[in-house]
């Protein structure tokens, strides 16, 4: 299924904006890019979030498509911002519980034929990568039946910095779907995103 066409001026001047700042100051080389510029919608990208930045580390890469990532509620303090943010796409979710007009809004995402982006660890402040992954994540990708691309951000974006990013196969899922949604699948799929990024990083360090 092909995307809906909707681009906003807000996210193309951010892309705009990114181009001129990933090929200056604050570097930005991808591994395997083509992943994601041939990958096709619906589909769900995952990656690992270290900086504010990682959102546009990872829609830059993708030139296809507008990405619609899930960002907290909180971001959306004032008018202005929330104006911003929607013009970005940004679904808002409510952390620390089960949001379920978050759900629901991923979930049509996906079927509308658009791109999901998820940094499924739900805060840039973990004691170690992938440390708690969001069950809601998880359950997002296994109702829904589109790849999931996992991308993977080396190191936190910062001036006079390479920042590398690594893009990774569509992550097998099919075996985890078979047994049905339940808490024990949701958990499994955690397991899964966590083991894949932790092979991710080990190859990005070799």
């Amino acid at each position: 299924m092909a995307e809906k066409t909707e681009r906003t001026f807000i996210y193309t001047l951010a892309r705009v904006l990114a181009a001129v700042l990933f090929h200056t100051i604050c570097p930005v080389r991808y591994h395997d890019a083509r992943i994601l510029k041939d990958m096709q919608a619906p589909s769900i990208v995952i990656g690992n979030h270290l900086s504010a930045m990682d959102p546009f580390i990872v829609a830059y890469a993708v030139k296809k498509y507008e990405i619609r990532f899930i960002g907290k509620r909180e971001l959306t303090g004032s008018k202005l911002l929330e104006r911003v943010l929607n013009g970005l796409h940004m679904i808002p979710v409510t952390r620390g519980g089960t949001d379920m007009s978050a759900m629901r809004a991923c979930m049509q995402v996906l079927k509308d034929g658009r791109v999901l982006g998820i940094f499924p660890e739900g805060t840039r402040h973990q004691p170690e990568m992938m440390h708690t992954v969001e069950s809601g994540a998880a359950m997002i990708a296994l109702r829904a039946n589109v790849p999931v691309l996992p991308v993977y951000i080396h190191s936190k974006f910062r001036p006079f910095h390479v920042t590398h990013v690594y893009v990774g196969q569509p992550m097998e899922t099919d075996d985890i779907k078979a047994q049905g949604l339940s808490s024990d699948t949701i958990q499994q799929l955690c397991e899964r995103i966590r083991q894949v990024f932790y092979g991710m990083r080990e190859k990005a360090n070799s």
